[in-house]
């Protein structure tokens, strides 16, 4: 930080007061516990840029592109929990943000974007580089403040409103946040003293205290959940996986368990492929009520078998923020509660916190779950165990690399405590379908907008976090974030990128166009071959790249990049027609082993 400054007064400079401001808002984020900012090169966000290079406590990682700096900044807060910071210049490098920020804002990840701008005077003159960014993001933003250019006067306020950003990026639902900063020229000066903030480094507003335990409107939920034939969903950000496996042994019910849930352990109660047993006709596709546990299931087959039970089946939604996450509108009630928290009151492992509501719910626990039906669990378990079986011979069978395949070896190869980022389109699909267990792997996916924009970039985000982190991606999704790839190779992160080509779209070849149109027609507008050297274009970014000849091999490439530490390429060549043709073997195998299993009525 910088010493012997002079004191801020009206006759200060137009240099010292945007250096002094941009140095208070710095010390104040620091204070406030930000930890990272992403910094997009530009002329007039320099108050802010240098102000983060000099104060040391906030680490600064520079990129080139603004648009993939924004998603970098997405992953940090996806992998931390708190709000990163992501700095552009003026005009149409702010524009660029918008992708993340929406992401951001639908998945409720906590995202500071602090534009800078033109003065008020520079606007709607045909001043170069000037557009409109009053309120830019939209309805995305929790809030979007633009404070004018620093004048002495407001000194007071500055600590106030760096904070306040923080507070309500963090805020529930957590989200983005968008500060608009206009500085005067000249841009670059040395600070004055700033504004003096709380003792002790404290920040100079603080988060507001919990109001006490969960509250669960008036519904008594053990008279929806208990003694029935029920179902845990549990999808991303349940908190602590284990509370909701005590549930589990103690209600007697399966978990669904995606793989953003960090229940993917080997676990009695844990269902690892219900895309697969769900695909199958059978009794445990009637249950007596369903738990839901945070964001949504990846799989359309267990959406689907969600929106189509009985009306009469009680479904009960928890989510942290209350947020109605129920697109077919089956929930019964929505609970604003923690999912794991919930989950130990439930079962009897919270203690009596003088809420009436914790008090009823926990009588209940406390009495004791009537038993489930005989058979019940058991019935889910033994299709499971089918579906895995009949997964793993299909796919032993392939000789050259499969996408299933791919996606089974890259969650074997993370390491306990890494971290698996993965597209949307089909490696996020393929990871729940096929896929095993994921114990001790945090899973992180851009499914707010389920878009695959950026998805390279959060997964840099996520590697700068400490962990050691792979991402699968496809072709498409690299090359839509190729600008992830800038400056990658000096970074210092653990990050091996498995990238599964297959020369264009893979996911429309498993959707109507595919068979109703001409092949030519449907390459033209659906299938989109690019024919880009993708191991060229890692080349030339100082990459590494190994290339996977089978599935085994992917996992050796996985680890043996691990290993070496540093950001590395894994190149994955498939088919996009064997492709879907390998996916209905395996459907069909899968229907039939499930089958066999249940013959027996559970």
């Amino acid at each position: 930080m910088l010493h012997d400054r002079s004191p801020l007064d009206a006759g200060s400079d137009t240099a010292t007061l945007n250096a002094t401001f941009a140095a208070t808002l710095v010390d104040e984020w620091a204070r406030a516990g930000v930890t990272d900012a992403v910094v997009c090169p530009g002329s007039r966000s320099t108050p802010v840029a240098v102000a983060l290079a000099d104060d040391g406590r906030i680490r600064v990682h520079v990129h080139h592109d603004e648009r993939s700096g924004a998603f970098v900044a997405l992953g940090l807060g996806r992998a931390t929990g708190r709000p990163a910071l992501v700095l552009t210049t003026s005009g149409t490098a702010a524009v660029e943000l918008h992708p993340a920020v929406v992401e951001a804002d639908r998945d409720r990840v906590p995202l500071l974007a602090v534009t800078a701008d033109r003065p008020p005077e520079l606007r709607e003159v045909g001043a170069p580089q000037t557009v409109d960014q009053t309120h830019l993001f939209g309805r995305s933003a929790r809030l979007f403040v633009d404070p004018g250019p620093p004048v002495a006067a407001n000194a007071a306020s500055w600590r106030s409103l760096a904070v306040r950003c923080v507070l309500e990026a963090a805020a529930s639902p957590p989200g983005p946040v968008h500060l608009n900063l206009p500085f005067r020229e000249p841009l670059l000066g040395t600070s004055a003293d700033l504004p003096p903030g709380r003792a002790d480094d404290r920040p100079w507003h603080l988060a507001p205290a919990s109001a006490g335990g969960p509250s669960w409107g008036h519904t008594h939920l053990g008279e929806l959940l208990a003694g029935r034939r029920g179902v845990i969903v549990a999808g991303g950000g349940i908190g602590r996986p284990e509370d909701v496996l005590v549930l589990a042994e103690v209600a007697g019910w399966p978990v669904l368990a995606d793989p953003r849930s960090g229940c993917r352990v080997e676990h009695p109660c844990v269902v690892v492929h219900a895309d697969a047993v769900l695909r199958s006709d059978g009794p445990h596709r009637q249950p007596g009520a369903v738990l839901r546990l945070g964001s949504p299931p990846s799989s359309k087959v267990v959406a689907r078998w969600l929106a189509e039970l009985d009306p009469a089946v009680p479904q009960v939604l928890v989510e942290r923020h209350g947020t109605w996450l129920d697109p077919d509108r089956r929930a019964h009630v929505v609970v604003p509660a923690e999912p794991g928290e919930l989950c130990r009151v439930l079962a009897g492992e919270a203690d009596r916190g003088g809420d009436e509501l914790v008090d009823r719910a926990l009588d209940v626990a406390v009495e004791g779950w009537p038993p489930t039906p005989v058979g019940w669990l058991e019935g889910w378990c033994r299709a499971d165990a089918a579906a895995a079986g009949a997964i793993a011979e299909v796919l032993a069978d392939q000789e050259g690399p499969t996408e299933p395949g791919t996606a089974r070896s890259v969650a074997a190869a993370v390491p306990y405590g890494g971290a698996l980022v993965v597209s949307s389109s089909m490696p996020v699909r393929d990871l729940e379908w096929f896929a095993g267990t994921l114990p001790g792997v945090a899973v992180h996916a851009n499914r707010g907008a389920n878009g695959i924009d950026g998805v390279v970039s959060t997964a840099v985000g996520v590697a700068l976090a400490g962990a050691p982190t792979v991402a699968l991606v496809g072709d498409v999704a690299l090359l839509h974030d190729s600008n992830a790839l800038l400056g990658l190779a000096r970074r210092d992160v653990d990050l091996c990128v498995v990238v599964v080509h297959n020369d264009g779209g893979g996911i429309f070849s498993f959707l109507p166009p595919a068979d109703e149109l001409p092949t030519d027609r449907f390459e033209e507008l659906f299938g989109t071959p690019h024919g880009v050297d993708l191991t060229a274009l890692a080349v030339a970014h100082g990459l590494p790249v190994m290339e996977a000849m089978d599935d085994g091999s992917v996992e050796v490439a996985v680890r043996a990049g691990l290993a070496a530490g540093g950001p590395h390429v894994v190149l994955v060549r498939t088919d996009r027609g064997a492709n879907v043709a390998l996916h209905e073997r395996v459907h069909e195998a899968t229907g039939s082993a499930i089958r066999e299993a249940l013959v027996t009525d559970p």
